[in-house]
């Protein structure tokens, strides 16, 4: 099989062109090629498709084998694999993906896509929709137990579910493999649920770690940057612009509020090429 490595600000995937490759088993691939000792080493395995409905699709499976809706940053590398290899000369394109159809601009320089611009669709908001168990309608600002601490989180979905949680404590000093699992695994989290937990720094800066249900803590995550961003506009900590700073770089959103769309803005960059015998029963 035929790959290309590349990364979103460190969230990184393995990558198949998939109007020319086959990928039979592509749960089993992301096991495989996930691993970092015996894999490729990746965060999961993004599949770029042919659509009906788009002029992509994006498949993309976590490092578990899971199927996820949508990635924010595996997203903007679809955008520069299909402009940078070929398979598109348009400089706007729409994606396919379990989440909706994503819009994307690409920003090009010499010939390379270096910056995407992603309409990642409105947030929602709807508890059922996410999904999660709670007493209203929404879950906004409220609390939830996990390993014996009362945190206050909201939920939101940019095409898959993610809780926000915001801190006092500096949440680079968090132990995230010890409380991540907690909250991924949580009983009001039917479909398990992607924790960002978020530093206010200022009204346009917010400061972010992520754990994602079926990879673990990722240096970056581009839809949890959406729902940090949108969850802190709401509860009034910050305006309708701001970067968030994660582990593998910073991250522009913008929401205007109530069903405007997010906009994310960051960076897609190619690491190798490869070709890989994937394992046979």
């Amino acid at each position: 099989m035929k790959f290309t490595k590349m990364h979103g600000i460190g969230n990184d995937y393995v990558y198949v062109n998939c109007l020319e490759e086959q990928v039979e088993h592509p749960e089993e691939a992301a096991r495989f090629v996930s691993d970092r000792h015996f894999g490729i080493g990746s965060d999961g395995l993004i599949l770029i498709r042919p659509s009906q409905k788009a002029d992509f699709e994006m498949a993309m499976y976590n490092g578990d084998g899971s199927r996820g809706e949508m990635c924010g940053n595996g997203i903007r590398c679809v955008a520069k694999y299909v402009y940078d290899y070929g398979l598109t000369e348009k400089t706007s394109i729409s994606v396919e993906t379990l989440g909706g159809i994503k819009y994307l601009d690409l920003t090009v320089e010499q010939g390379k896509v270096f910056q995407v611009r992603v309409n990642m669709g409105a947030p929602e908001f709807t508890a059922e929709k996410i999904p999660v168990l709670t007493d209203g309608a929404q879950a906004v600002n409220v609390p939830l137990e996990a390993d014996g601490t009362t945190y206050q989180m909201t939920c939101i979905s940019m095409g898959n579910p993610h809780c926000v949680i915001f801190m006092e404590e500096d949440v680079r000093n968090l132990d995230l493999e010890k409380i991540g699992p907690f909250f991924e695994h949580h009983p009001r989290f039917p479909k398990r649920i992607n924790t960002e937990f978020v530093n206010i720094i200022d009204k346009h800066t917010l400061r972010m770690r992520v754990w994602e249900r079926g990879s673990g803590e990722t240096l970056a995550c581009g839809t949890g940057a959406c729902a940090t961003a949108v969850a802190a506009i709401l509860n009034g900590k910050a305006e309708e612009k701001v970067t968030v700073q994660l582990l593998g770089g910073d991250l522009q959103i913008e929401w205007a509020g109530d069903e405007a769309p997010v906009y994310m803005t960051g960076p897609a960059t190619v690491v190798f090429d490869g070709e890989i015998q994937l394992p046979t029963e």
